[in-house]
């Protein structure tokens, strides 16, 4: 086992957070109040915990491009089975909670933080439904359960394979972490990912983890918005920052490295070129830093193809995740020669895969 897998944020069994620890660290080190500080101490501390305590997760295989050709279009075998499950931690870290919202519940409960992760885990659900003829997360109609106001002013959101858990933030720094679609929609699709790939979350296989994640939780945000994909933001977590920090979001796909440049959240280290790949111990071998490349390679090839994401390098993506020629520790080339085979089988005599290998091409991997 590589040094340092079982540290941080996510390790061997990962708690897979929104929030990576580079800016978690960054803010508790150069927060000026004495008590922002201690919170944050107190959400590094906590989701160490956590992911201490982790069970391992089941990993399951599916089929890749056997009816991709009928599966877009044709009425589906089954009815879905959206099954939503919101509870309250009450501010304490005793999971899952108390029921406040189930599904088909006709009114709202009138906090924001239940109802978001009510409507967003659904728009989460439509999206894969709706696109791609997936029932949930592991396309058996897996119940989407969810915890909200975890711990006292917890500065994160994650999955831990098999609910959602979010924090309301310090109200300084960061603000409730059910503010932001994309968020919820990255989450959901690392239960996803551990359906299909189960890529392992460790450099280069654990920065396709994070940026998988956040490729469909900005589709999620774009089908809701009804988007096509050159008027996206491309942001991950816009609206997450509380006012007064410099910076829109926590990760630009278009533009990796730009997202926030705060005195103390620090400098967005995303880099959006292999020449300034990141290597380190830390973050599980950077996946939340280096996936700017992948994400960039994505923003490339969807508005390239143009149209909604979802059309082209979406579907592209999403076979690729199922294909059996995906390996666990998958590195970045691999991955992208699979997706430009998988979209020159998905569009015969096509421009798309030209525009998936100019992509790569763009951030420095050639295919």
């Amino acid at each position: 086992m590589p040094p340092g897998l079982q540290s941080g944020c996510c390790g061997r069994n990962p708690i897979l957070c929104i929030l990576p620890p580079h800016i978690l660290k960054s803010a508790a080190t150069n927060a000026a109040k004495k008590e922002i500080r201690q919170k944050l101490l107190d959400t590094l501390i906590t989701t160490s915990a956590l992911t201490s305590a982790r069970v391992a997760i089941n990993e399951s295989g599916t089929s890749w491009l056997s009816a991709a050709a009928g599966r877009w279009g044709a009425m589906a075998a089954a009815l879905p089975h959206k099954t939503r499950t919101i509870y309250t931690a009450n501010n304490t870290q005793r999971l899952p909670g108390d029921v406040v919202r189930r599904e088909n519940d006709a009114h709202p409960s009138g906090d924001p933080a239940v109802d978001e992760a009510y409507d967003y885990m659904g728009a989460t659900f439509d999206f894969y439904w709706d696109i791609f003829e997936r029932d949930s997360i592991d396309d058996s109609g897996m119940a989407l359960n969810g915890s909200v106001h975890f711990g006292r002013d917890y500065d994160n959101a994650y999955w831990d394979g098999q609910r959602m858990v979010y924090g309301d933030g310090d109200g300084e720094l960061f603000q409730r972490f059910t503010k932001s679609v994309d968020v919820i929609g990255h989450e959901l699709t690392h239960g996803v990912t551990q359906f299909e790939a189960g890529l392992i979350y460790w450099a280069q296989a654990g920065a396709l983890n994070e940026s998988v994640s956040d490729v469909f939780g900005s589709q999620v945000k774009q089908y809701m918005l009804g988007q096509k994909a050159r008027d996206a933001d491309w942001l991950i977590g816009e609206g997450l920052l509380a006012p007064g920090v410099n910076g829109e979001a926590i990760r630009s796909m278009s533009d990796p490295g730009s997202a926030y440049d705060d005195p103390v959240l620090g400098k967005d280290p995303q880099p959006g070129h292999m020449r300034d790949y990141v290597s380190t111990l830390q973050d599980n071998g950077g996946v939340h830093i280096n996936s700017g490349i992948p994400n960039k390679a994505f923003y490339l090839a969807a508005t390239n193809i143009g149209g909604h994401s979802w059309d082209g390098a979406g579907l592209i993506w999403y076979e690729t995740l199922l294909s059996p020629l995906l390996r666990r520790n998958s590195q970045f080339k691999p991955f992208a020669r699979l997706t430009v085979s998988t979209a020159e089988q998905l569009f015969p005599g096509g421009t798309e895969a030209d525009a998936v290998r100019e992509a790569w091409g763009a951030v420095g991997i050639s295919v």
